[in-house]
């Protein structure tokens, strides 16, 4: 298992969004009662807001690259990603604790929300882990 720190956007839309059962993302089709393959709802998302075609992998590299933007360092941004540490400096030697991937994570989020015009006052209470298996 992976832990990631939740940013305080998505986890006020995570928040919102109605409850079937203990799952964030669940389905009432699925055996397991969450969703197991994403790229359907995603797809369908895409064509409802009149985007065009973008795969979640497109959103992984979007993220990569929107982290540049807030100088955020490699490995962190790549931590975040669930890349596995290629260098022997990040294998051995760097040690990076959730709150410091929060730090980052928070300030991507926050620089992508004022690129958007989006106004948002982050509230300390809610959600604040999101675990990815």
């Amino acid at each position: 298992m992976r832990v990631i720190p939740l940013t305080p956007f998505v986890a006020s839309l995570l928040s919102a969004l109605p409850r079937r059962n203990e799952w964030v993302f669940s389905s009432p089709a699925a055996l397991s009662g969450r969703i197991q393959e994403p790229r359907a709802g995603h797809n369908k998302a895409l064509a409802a807001a009149g985007l065009p075609a973008l795969s979640l992998h497109g959103l992984r590299r979007s993220f990569g690259t929107l982290a540049e933007w807030v100088e955020v360092p490699a490995g962190v941004a790549a931590q975040i990603m669930g890349h596995k540490p290629s260098a022997t400096a990040e294998k051995h030697y760097k040690v990076r604790p959730l709150d410091m991937l929060r730090k980052w994570h928070e300030q991507i989020e926050a620089w992508t929300l004022q690129q958007a015009g989006i106004e948002f006052v982050p509230e300390k209470a809610g959600l604040q882990l999101v675990s990815s298996q």
